[in-house]
């Protein structure tokens, strides 16, 4: 632990010019927070003229009539509209806050609102819940009317809305209501163990946000997820038996098999598992299992738990771990640095003694860039498990010597083509587009992959015989 501490003082010394030179840090944010937003929507001008094709690519030629198609490429347009205007209008939105120095005034409203009730500045975590609440209300503000617009014009032209008014007002107050319940008891802890640990908080803020996730996926089937969605048993059937099988002879530990009714809001189809190591859930939509057949929800899930048998969610804890870490570690130095805050027009009194919650705030605006990069590297992780995934399910009955699953790499390509129409997914995908916002290979990507995965088992087995 020593050697730990020794190493991350010695980054502070490397960083230690954030409190000493004179740096303009709002306007290094406002360079580039636009300069990602500017290349996101240059992004989104790339994809742009796909959506004018008349024709799917070749290889999916035989499974997209022009209806289909025709309805994929609009929906895909008004989506990329959508992102474009919402992206440069939230950005400047943020701008705004940050050039009239709304953080700095959230601050002292805080101050104000905890000195009603008889607190005073002395109670830094109680200012810093308060703070966080004015603004969380300052950023809801612009969103509600923009969510609306997405799901009531937007999602109901194409036909994917499910949502009644009433509906969308409950679900925000839901969030809402779960959000300051389990948010502000989470941002109290994370701002004691910063108290508590002083300049060597790393190693156990850490350890406290590894508890916290393992909570979350304890809590969230039982108390969260109920709140928005009903899960209930899957009914026995062919596609029970199916799934239960195929579970028990890879040793997936399956406590429950649920189907969601995901079509309360959405038309959009969807599976996944989550849990602890030795107990595991598995979710269906109602609507994957209305549009597929069931031995090609098999093969959806038999993807699924390709990322479960090559441990891809164990893989990515760890990589965030890494990501985390490296946060942790630079930010003492923006910590302890007065002028840092003073750059976003905090009072001399304030920036003296720094805010830990106002600090991170800001530490995480520097690393804009940085995050974008970073963002993109996962994405390509991401990617190759999903290969990874996929090639799981194209192999799974050598894995458990079942010539009965041997169309399963044919199973999963229909399986995904039937989501991809249902879902009026886009077709064609620009290749920069795609590395920064996709973490999922393309359809036409991943069924070119599937046909060679197919092909060189294929082969292989031949030379066997």
């Amino acid at each position: 632990m020593d050697l730990l501490h020794s190493q991350l003082a010695a980054l502070q010394q490397k960083l230690s010019f954030v409190a000493t030179d004179p740096i303009d840090w709002k306007f290094y944010v406002q360079v580039f927070s636009w300069s990602v937003t500017l290349f996101e929507s240059y992004l989104l001008l790339r994809q742009y003229p796909l959506y004018s094709k008349t024709s799917p690519p070749e290889v999916l030629v035989d499974h997209f009539d022009a209806e289909a198609f025709t309805k994929s490429q609009n929906y895909g347009k008004d989506k990329a509209k959508f992102s474009l205007i919402t992206g440069l209008f939230k950005q400047a939105l943020d701008s705004a806050m940050l050039h009239y120095g709304l953080y700095a005034f959230a601050w002292d409203m805080a101050g104000g609102l905890i000195a009603y009730f008889g607190y005073s500045s002395e109670y830094e975590i109680l200012q810093s819940l308060a703070f966080a609440i004015v603004l969380f209300v300052i950023s809801s503000i612009p969103s509600i009317p923009l969510s609306a617009y997405q799901t009531f014009v937007l999602e109901e032209k194409h036909g994917f809305n499910k949502t009644t008014p009433a509906l969308f007002v409950t679900d925000l107050l839901k969030s809402w209501a779960i959000g300051f319940v389990i948010g502000m008891p989470f941002l109290a802890a994370f701002l004691y163990v910063f108290g508590w640990a002083g300049d060597r908080f790393v190693p156990w803020l850490m350890a406290f946000l590894l508890a916290f996730q393992i909570i979350m996926v304890i809590i969230y089937p039982t108390v969260i997820q109920p709140l928005f969605n009903k899960l209930s048993p899957l009914q026995e059937g062919e596609l029970r038996t199916r799934t239960e099988s195929l579970a028990t002879k890879l040793k997936f530990p399956l406590k429950h098999l649920y189907e969601i009714d995901g079509s309360k809001r959405s038309s959009h189809s969807n599976a996944y598992f989550f849990g602890l190591p030795w107990s595991k859930h598995i979710v269906i939509f109602d609507t994957l299992i209305k549009e597929s057949k069931p031995e090609e929800v098999e093969a959806v899930l038999a993807h699924e738990l390709g990322h479960w048998y090559h441990m891809h969610p164990t893989k990515l804890l760890c990589v965030s771990q890494v990501h985390i870490f490296t946060i942790l570690a630079m930010f003492p130095a923006f910590l302890h640095a007065p002028q840092f805050l003073r750059a976003f027009d905090f009072s001399a009194a304030v920036s003296a003694r720094p805010p830990t919650i106002v600090a991170f705030l800001l530490f995480q605006m520097i690393l804009s860039p940085l995050e974008a990069v970073i963002g993109i590297a996962l994405n390509s992780l991401s990617r190759q498990f999903e290969w990874e995934a996929d090639r799981f399910a194209c192999e799974i009955q050598d894995r458990l010597s079942a010539p009965e699953m041997k169309d399963m790499g044919e199973r999963l390509s229909r399986a995904l083509i039937t989501l991809h129409v249902k879902n009026l997914s886009t077709l064609w995908v620009d290749w920069l587009y795609s590395a920064y916002h996709h973490s999922h290979p393309t359809l036409t990507e991943r069924l070119k992959a599937l046909q060679a995965f197919q092909s060189k088992r294929d082969s292989a087995a031949k030379k066997e015989l």
